[in-house]
């Protein structure tokens, strides 16, 4: 019901933002003597927050054209490797490096925002090392002959990637992944698999979100699982190639980001009104460039998502032992062989301090001297993996982490 209201409102301000692109394009014109005025400007600038607001966000590109590696420009280029009905995994190649790179898989989080949130983090990581990503697909384009797709799914694919490229892979979880990551690594290791990876960093995750709960973790628990499935789990409507799919819409997703920061992002789009009337395109382009990732959100098939507040945020089946796959229990305790980087934010609002550390109490058969625990000061949760702080201080550790346990 609400999906199909979602759906007809945008269909509904089609021509409202139509008239509005008008309207900009009629106000900046040079030709109207009107362009250079402050009514004229204001006109532009509220022509062009309108739009932007009202529009459905296409998945943006990676675009990363080149890295620099020791001192010297290497191209890149994104080839897609391996693929499934959810899942495309990119390559990103320096073309011409000569130096063999650590093998890196990142497994990017299925949250509502695409793979390339995380653009940042492979760019940073791309001097350091050969990056895999992997790249989820919107629920509402998949359709419903490609089959259900939750946690044990989930699972499924980690193992099938790590296995398609080979010993010696290290892998990278960002913020939700880090369950599933670490259950896949642990069943890879009681099977004895080859494949298994050298490594393991999980950035920002719920191991245990009863360590000092945040608001997400505490919304789970008073609401329970029930509700979610009541309350926001919708059918895709007819037009889309996943049609009749019950998904967790992302635009739904995008109200609650919105909604934990609503002051925060109020006073953006002010900015954002205010540098266009000043002419301040380099303020305007960089609100841009964040609103176009940040606004751009994809839907999650019903089964994960509830799948993961029942398991992850609800009953918590990881740290208490009691988490399955396939019908038999994770255990931990089976890694063995593979090294173990955790790495928090001091300020992170999503994943609250101590609940990723909470993966060296499970893992409890990795040697001391490869685990590793990193807690970044001053880094919430998105600056704990992108960003300035990541490129100086984490990215450069993960790196070491990886050279040390090759």
């Amino acid at each position: 019901m609400y999906y199909r209201v979602f759906a007809l409102s945008q269909s509904v301000l089609q021509p409202f933002r139509a008239y509005a692109e008008t309207a900009r394009a009629f106000y900046s014109d040079p030709a109207n003597p009107l362009s250079e005025t402050l009514f004229g400007r204001s006109m532009v600038a509220g022509a062009e927050l309108f739009e932007r607001s009202t529009r459905r966000y296409d998945k943006p590109a990676f675009d990363i054209a080149e890295v620099t590696v020791g001192g010297q420009a290497f191209a890149v280029e994104q080839t897609t490797v391996w693929q499934k009905p959810f899942c495309h995994l990119r390559h990103f190649v320096c073309k011409g490096r000569e130096h063999p790179a650590p093998r890196l898989l990142i497994v990017a989080p299925m949250s509502g925002h695409h793979a390339t949130l995380l653009r940042g983090t492979v760019e940073d990581m791309l001097p350091y090392a050969d990056v895999f990503i992997t790249d989820w697909i919107d629920a509402r384009q998949v359709p419903l002959s490609a089959g259900r797709f939750g946690l044990d799914e989930y699972i499924d694919y980690v193992i099938d990637i790590l296995s398609f490229l080979g010993k010696d892979t290290h892998v990278l979880a960002v913020c939700q992944p880090s369950v599933p990551v670490l259950a896949a690594v642990a069943v890879m290791e009681a099977r004895n698999e080859p494949a298994s990876p050298r490594s393991m960093t999980l950035i920002g995750g719920p191991i245990d979100p009863r360590v000092n709960p945040t608001a997400v973790n505490k919304l789970a628990q008073e609401r329970g699982t029930e509700w979610f499935a009541e309350n926001v789990v919708m059918d895709v409507p007819g037009g889309e190639p996943g049609a009749g799919r019950a998904v967790y819409p992302g635009f739904l997703q995008l109200a609650g980001f919105v909604g934990m920061n609503f002051d925060r992002h109020l006073h953006a789009h002010q900015d954002f009104f205010r540098h266009l009337v000043q002419g301040d395109e380099d303020g305007a382009e960089k609100h841009r460039r964040f609103y176009d990732e940040y606004m751009a959100v994809m839907d999650l098939s019903a089964e994960f998502y509830l799948e993961t507040v029942d398991a992850v945020f609800v009953r918590h089946l990881l740290p208490k032992g009691e988490m399955t796959y396939r019908g038999n229990r994770v255990d931990p305790a089976a890694i063995r062989r593979c090294a173990l980087l955790t790495i928090e934010g001091e300020k992170d609002d999503i994943s609250g301090v101590g609940q990723t550390r909470a993966a060296h109490e499970l893992c409890v058969n990795i040697p001391p001297h490869r685990q590793h625990y990193h807690l970044q000061a001053e880094a919430g949760h998105y600056g704990v993996f992108n960003g300035s702080r990541f490129r100086r201080e984490i990215a450069p550790l993960i790196s070491e982490f990886l050279q040390t346990n090759p």
